[in-house]
């Protein structure tokens, strides 16, 4: 029986995706290289350092840890200034209505996101109250395909992984859900997703009713 819910955020709550990946494609541009969407969806779910590794893979490129940790401050420099104007008018269609059905129907709820900034978007969006725990990039050493961020949180909720439903939009997000023993529902195309319990086009489209069905 699912008593937990666990939601992801870039992509699944809100769509702070967009700005990571104009600031990313800002970056790879400085270095030559050429970040396309195709490209840009590997690094969705993935720790900031990861990004920027993936990035420097496709251009071939190698420099200095220091460099590495000057050029994704940079970014999040960017990132930072991009999403300070956002507000709850940036959620998803749908997405609040269920946190207040699931706070209605006394069930744990818990944000994990791989993401640094993710308290302070939630705090921006003025959704911190539905969440009973909030894991994120800060407080992990091992970031998804990982299942450690989702076996925090459902420790943090007091709840077996069997007990838990993730939401999730990246494959490495799904995986990491998968690898921790919970189901999870992937938000976006089925082809992109193909490991998940079950796929949909956004949380808006999900029922109680498919609880049933996982």
């Amino acid at each position: 029986m699912i008593k937990a819910f666990i939601f992801d955020l870039d992509g699944v709550l809100v769509d702070t995706a967009k700005y990571h990946f104009l600031a990313w494609k800002r970056l790879a541009a400085e270095l030559g290289i050429e970040l396309t969407e195709d490209a840009n969806e590997k690094l969705k779910g993935v720790s900031r350092m990861q990004s920027l590794e993936i990035i420097l893979k496709l251009g071939g490129i190698s420099i200095s840890e220091d460099e590495k940790e000057r050029l994704t401050t940079k970014k999040n420099d960017w990132f930072t200034d991009s999403i300070s104007r956002m507000n709850a008018d940036e959620i998803f269609p749908g997405v609040k209505p269920l946190l207040q059905k699931l706070r209605k129907d006394k069930m744990k709820i818990a944000l994990a996101s791989s993401s640094k900034n993710a308290s302070y978007v939630i705090d921006l969006l003025g959704i911190r109250e539905y969440f009973e725990a909030i894991v994120d990039g800060n407080m992990i050493l091992n970031t998804k395909p990982n299942p450690e961020i989702f076996l925090l949180a459902a420790k943090k909720l007091n709840t077996q992984p069997n007990e838990c439903l993730v939401f999730e939009d990246a494959e490495a997000g799904v995986e990491a859900a998968l690898r921790a023993g919970m189901k999870c529902i992937g938000i976006g195309k089925p082809e992109q997703l193909p490991q998940a319990t079950m796929v949909l086009g956004g949380v808006k489209d999900f029922m109680y009713s498919h609880l049933q069905s996982l």
